[in-house]
């Protein structure tokens, strides 16, 4: 394993990094250890479930293995402790709220469909231009696109990237959701629901 005190500052930059492109790269160049070393670490992280790391969905299978993935802790607990975020307030307020909120979301997803006995399946899409689903959940044969906002004011335009989503891919999508901090469930357009956190 090596230094543990690198490993220590290791898992810290990936909390920092929490919901974003993960370049491993740039995280051992800023930690002056080397890419292998970093990307073996990640390994034993998501071997022992402390972390599950996402990839970019592309309907070639092949593209989903080689394309920048993100990762994401197991525990939004563990998460805000190695963020230094002390209470809710702070946590929901600071930089890494929205951050905080998917990972929340995304535990949830994958709890969800493992108590059903499916293998959770579910990845991020992303466009060059940069357009963005925060999840893409594949499930009986539909890809179910999945939005994540920290506003707690639902509006049609948190559907924007959905649509775009559903250009892009055409009739395979399933139903698609924004998941907020509100307590508001309404439509935001065809097919797709407003839906809090707390109904997940």
């Amino acid at each position: 394993m090596g230094d543990l005190t690198s490993f220590q500052s290791f898992i810290r930059a990936l909390a920092a990094r929490s919901g974003q492109l993960l370049n491993l790269t740039d995280v051992a160049r800023d930690l002056g250890i080397a890419v292998n070393t970093a990307r073996a670490w990640l390994s034993v992280l998501e071997a022992s479930f402390q972390v599950i790391i996402l990839r970019p969905y592309h309907a070639n299978i092949g593209k989903r293995l080689v394309k920048t993935p993100k990762v994401y802790f197991t525990d939004t607990g563990m998460l805000c402790h190695l963020a230094g975020l002390k209470d809710p307030e702070h946590a929901a307020a600071g930089p890494l709220g929205g951050a905080i909120l998917e990972t929340a979301v995304l535990l949830e997803i994958v709890k969800t469909l493992a108590g059903r006995g499916e293998e959770p399946t579910v990845y991020f899409w992303r466009t060059a231009a940069g357009a963005e689903v925060d999840f893409v959940v594949e499930a009986s044969g539909k890809l179910i696109p999945i939005e994540v906002k920290l506003s707690s004011s639902p509006r049609p335009a948190m559907a924007n990237a959905i649509r775009t989503f559903r250009e892009d891919l055409g009739e395979t999508e399933g139903p698609g959701y924004a998941i907020h901090p509100s307590k508001v469930r309404l439509s935001l357009g065809t097919n797709v629901v407003a839906l809090p956190f707390g109904e997940l």
